[in-house]
């Protein structure tokens, strides 16, 4: 062989050697896996099929299988905020980054269909963290029910409600699907859209004069989630 020839394997060689350690290097993400649906049923999984409950910290593959079109997979926490949207069904691809922290996956129109998850060490909470404030009868208020099987009450700025003074409020009322009505019941005030075939946008002055619990709810679907509700304080 020429000294030129050898040279060239040589090089060969080395360019082999080079690509095979990169190849070592570049270790794939370790995956996850969750699902949401068909009914009421959330989880999310290690590839060896256990619940997560503790992660390291690190960056990890996840893959969602959403496989209703009344539901949401979102996985959110510390630099992660990922969901698919309610009416999408079909698998998603992710790829994510948790550092020590509390997490957290959940429907969004079923918020008590989901868990928490620890990655690392977070630090702990504080011991008297302080409770969101409640809202005045100045804010304007939108309930929304359908058109899927989804109820909501929020303000203009899109913030779900959980507290409520006591006041009269406004409250924007949009019935978006025949199937679904919307509902609101409160102390002293019981109202909701008719007859249940109705769609459409209509303005209630929504007057609480105690304090108790402001429930909304689509009474047709109010078993299978389609309901909510907020605090009443003076």
């Amino acid at each position: 062989m020429t000294r030129a020839a050898a040279f060239v394997v040589a090089l060969v060689v080395a360019a082999l050697l080079g690509a095979a350690d990169g190849a070592a290097v570049q270790a794939q993400n370790p995956k996850l896996f969750g699902t949401v649906g068909p009914e009421f049923e959330i989880s999310f999984r290690d590839a060896q099929g256990n619940k997560v409950t503790k992660l390291d910290p690190g960056t990890y593959d996840v893959q969602v299988r959403d496989l209703a079109d009344v539901h949401t997979f979102h996985l959110q926490g510390p630099g992660v905020d990922e969901r698919t949207e309610v009416a999408f069904t079909g698998t998603v691809n992710w790829t994510v980054t948790f550092k020590d922290g509390n997490y957290s996956y959940f429907c969004d129109p079923h918020p008590t269909l989901g868990d928490k998850f620890v990655v690392g060490n977070p630090a702990p909470p504080p011991a008297n963290p302080s409770p969101s404030p409640a809202i005045t009868a100045k804010t304007k208020l939108l309930l929304t029910a359908g058109p899927s099987q989804v109820i909501t009450l929020k303000t203009a700025a899109g913030k779900a409600v959980k507290s409520m003074k006591l006041g009269t409020y406004t409250v924007t009322v949009r019935d978006r699907g025949s199937d679904h009505n919307a509902h609101i019941v409160a102390p002293g005030y019981n109202r909701k859209t008719t007859p249940l075939s109705f769609k459409g946008t209509q303005t209630w002055k929504v007057a609480l004069k105690k304090s108790g619990t402001f429930r909304f709810l689509c009474d047709p679907h109010a078993a299978f989630g389609m309901r909510g509700s907020a605090k009443i304080v003076r």
